[in-house]
């Protein structure tokens, strides 16, 4: 009985959670005349509960007698609503899928010796120095905490009575929107499914040097919560979570979005669209909002994170992860239009992030660019305090000239039009809280942003299987836009399966962007309808010239190009940095020409200034340098080189018995990888494992030799691979489901197989006695005997 219920249960679970992107709500948000009064009469009138006021003209409110969750709109209701004249417009909500972005599955400094929290030890990507952390214990030692600034966390609550936060927590960054009141405390289940938002404030603001758990990067910023995804997520709920509050909140941080499967493209609605517009334009007093976002974790699902409408935004600042090792990680989306990374979870034998956890408790698991975004929050909130006139495009702009390339370990670093590195996994390179600080003490505000579109002439062009399609457009007249910072290219076409289509997009300078990769698991042929592919690659570019732009039909059905059209953001003036500010701390400018190690010396330090900067000699010459130059050099990786790359930034061919791996040579191959020699004996290379394995020794996952931390090793069609543990909650609930059967069915045939044994049993005692009974008679003196006949013998003697 008790398997019959919690089968039941999971099946109602099933069914509920996977049709919650198609569910309406009883929930609608109006645009209503005569401000709130109005509204709260409107609700009266027509048996709505009043929410609350979402933006503008616009309102939140619930029917009190239409059910949670239904297939199909409520038109009575609606219609009734839009029949009265101070109704504008009015939506029935609709639930979206909004997914959590975190994954389920050192050497003493000066500031060491001063924090007693308890976990600081493993604060790894805060206290290892060298290059190898956020580095903010350079803003700390100059007094810079976050004091003043005000970070929210949009997500499923926090525990704002934890003894590592209360001392932070703002009530006025604090909303429960889910359950529509002031406490944002998250809802207690048995799993603690609402940890999420606890573990990420505590990244941003966990009070330092109290002898408990953590520290967050700006300790002494003032953080709240907006309880938003413990329920119905619609258009409205974003939209009041996004808005809430905008003159006291500086920076809002989200680790959510659409589902990272692979096949999902979605963004924000009307209503959210607007909260962000608003967001950027009257925030903070007319300096804008700073919406830093999560760039997905879809990377297992070859999910690209342009598909997502949040972090595709030219509004939001978009964070990736990098792991202990600098390496990409296995969850991770590539894309063009993420910004820059902060450090996170990896694989096996790699450290993850320590934050606050529900149950006033400590964790040291969090994981995921959940982890990323509000490690990124919390060094906004740095520069913040540095520099409290920052406008939203300000931070953007500090991020790219400060962002570190150096120790970030990715296949596709390329050096864009500006001489600036560039990469589709770590955007512009690990995000450096020092400089951001010193940089934004002497930072001018940047020129006014304009916009400038540029639509393309080629219409109704068909993409043959397995072609490509190239499009040239050229650009001679930008008004307004001299300098670029975002560049969108809006795309409508028609596909029989969108997951087969790749775009990419080439600036006048050279500087060639993904727009869209390869999705193996998207089948639908929705196809695109203006959607805006952005790309951050060609920032501080010109847009004059000729711009190109492909598309790549991998598929085995025909595909057409119905438009297109450039939309270029950006300033008419270059932006300048005030020197006269912080003489003292001056940052590097921007090296455009190549420079190498073997460059005579004067030259090397006329063409960047070191003085006061985080990075000097060396160091400061990888940052500006060639892409290769980023990855950790040894003499090792380059004696084994027997030629090199034009201008000496990698290695071409390695020398015999040397394995060649990402631009070094090496003696042998890094975990994640397997050799392989050429059959010609022309060289060896490093290929990496499938993404289940830690070690292999070949391309697949039956050549595993060791799982990583989210893979375990499973029989499969007769051998032994390493499969995904850590899968989405879909498919988690499809793999319970699935072993509940295969165990019920395991104990049934077990009880059917005893059962049977026993009456087996039964039947062969109960045959024996009936045989017994024939056989054996009673003498008249009670003697057993055991024959009839030697019964008849005995009564024919007793009678003679």
């Amino acid at each position: 009985m008790c398997t019959r219920r919690i089968f039941g249960l999971a099946v109602v679970a099933l069914l509920t959670l996977g049709g919650r992107a198609r569910a309406y709500t009883n929930q609608w948000a109006a645009h209503i005349d005569g401000g709130e009064e109005a509204a709260r009469r409107v609700a009266e009138d027509y048996g709505f509960r009043y929410l609350g006021k979402i933006n503008d003209d616009w309102f939140h409110m619930e029917h009190r007698s239409v059910a949670k969750r239904s297939t199909e709109p409520h038109l009575e209701v609606h219609q009734r609503l839009m029949n009265d004249s101070r109704v504008r417009r009015a939506e029935q909500q609709r639930a979206k899928s909004r997914t959590k972005r975190d994954l389920i599955i050192k050497r003493p400094s000066n500031i060491l010796t001063m924090l007693n929290d308890e976990r600081w030890p493993q604060m790894w990507y805060l206290n290892r120095g060298k290059g190898l952390d956020m580095n903010v214990q350079g803003a700390w030692a100059e007094g810079i905490t976050g004091n003043g600034v005000v970070v929210t966390i949009l997500d499923d609550g926090l525990e704002k009575d934890h003894p590592d936060l209360y001392k932070n927590y703002d009530p006025q960054a604090s909303y429960d929107v889910n359950s529509h009141d002031e406490d944002p405390m998250p809802r207690y289940d048995l799993v603690d499914s609402n940890r999420h938002g606890t573990r990420c404030a505590g990244e941003v603001a966990a009070t330092a040097n109290n002898s408990l758990c953590a520290v967050g990067v700006a300790f002494g910023a003032g953080v709240g919560g907006v309880r938003m995804l413990d329920g119905d997520v619609t258009d409205a709920v974003e939209a009041r979570s996004l808005s809430l509050n905008p003159q006291h909140i500086d920076i809002y941080s989200a680790s959510w979005g659409p589902d990272d499967d692979g096949k999902t493209v979605d963004g924000p609605g009307e209503l959210a669209t607007r909260a962000f517009v608003e967001g950027i334009t009257k925030g903070r007093n007319g300096k804008g909002s700073i919406f830093v976002w999560a760039s997905g974790n879809g990377g297992r699902d070859h999910d690209n994170c342009n598909c997502d409408g949040y972090t595709n935004s030219i509004w939001t600042l978009s964070i990736s992860s990098a792991t202990e090792n600098g390496l990409v990680p296995w969850y991770s989306e590539a894309c063009s239009s993420t910004l820059a990374t902060t450090y996170s979870s990896g694989s096996t034998g790699e450290k993850q992030v320590v934050t606050t956890d529900l149950h006033h408790h400590c964790t040291s698991s969090h994981t995921g660019t959940s982890a990323s975004a509000p490690l990124a929050a919390g060094i906004c909130a740095l520069a913040l305090e540095a520099n409290r006139d920052l406008t939203w495009r300000d931070m953007q702009h500090i991020v790219v000239r400060t962002a570190k390339p150096a120790n970030l370990q990715a296949p596709d670093w390329v050096v864009n039009g500006v001489g600036r590195n560039v990469s589709h996994s770590f955007g512009y390179g690990l995000m450096d809280a020092t400089a951001m600080v010193r940089l934004a003490r002497r930072w001018r505000t940047v020129p006014e942003q304009h916009k400038c579109e540029v639509s393309a002439p080629h219409t109704g062009r068909t993409i043959p299987p397995k072609s490509q399609l190239v499009l040239d457009l050229h650009v001679k007249e930008c008004s307004g836009v001299n300098f670029l910072e975002h560049v969108q290219a809006k795309v409508s076409l028609m596909a029989a399966r969108r997951g087969d289509l790749q775009i990419q997009l080439t600036s006048p300078q050279g500087t060639k962007s993904t727009l869209l990769a390869k999705r193996p698991h998207d089948i639908s042929k929705a196809g695109f309808s203006q959607w805006p592919f952005m790309s951050v690659h060609t920032w501080g570019e010109r847009p004059h010239g000729t711009w190109k732009l492909e598309i790549h039909n991998e598929g085995r059905y025909l595909d057409e190009l119905e438009e297109w059209k450039l939309v270029f953001f950006g300033t008419d003036t270059a932006v300048e940095i005030d020197d006269e500010l912080d003489k003292d701390k001056p940052l590097p400018p921007v090296v455009h020409q190549e420079i190498h190690n073997n460059a005579p010396s004067d030259v090397r330090h006329n063409a960047v200034d070191t003085e006061g900067d985080p990075w000097t000699g060396s160091q400061q010459m990888d940052r500006v340098s060639h892409p290769e130059a980023q990855r950790p050099t040894t003499e090792n990786q380059t004696s084994g080189c027997a030629a090199f790359e034009a201008g000496g930034s990698g290695c071409l061919v390695c020398k015999r018995d040397w394995y060649h791996n990402n631009g070094s040579c090496l003696r042998q191959c890094p975990s994640g990888t397997y050799a392989v020699r050429n059959d010609d004996d022309s060289g060896a290379f490093c290929t990496a494992c499938h993404y289940s394995c830690l070690s292999c020794k070949g391309p697949s996952d039956a050549d595993c030799i060791t799982c990583r931390a989210d893979s375990i090793f499973m029989w499969n069609n007769g051998r032994t691979v390493c499969v995904l543990s850590s899968l989405s909650w879909r498919m988690q609930s499809t793999m319970w489901f699935y072993r509940m059967t295969v165990v019920f069915l395991v104990n049934l045939a077990v009880i059917i197989a005893v059962v049977i044994y026993f009456a087996f049993i039964w039947y062969i005692r109960k045959s024996k006695s009936v045989h017994r009974y024939s056989k054996v008679s009673y003498s008249g003196n009670g003697e057993v005997h055991a024959d009839t006949e030697q019964l008849r013998n005995t009564c024919v003697s007793d009678s003679e």
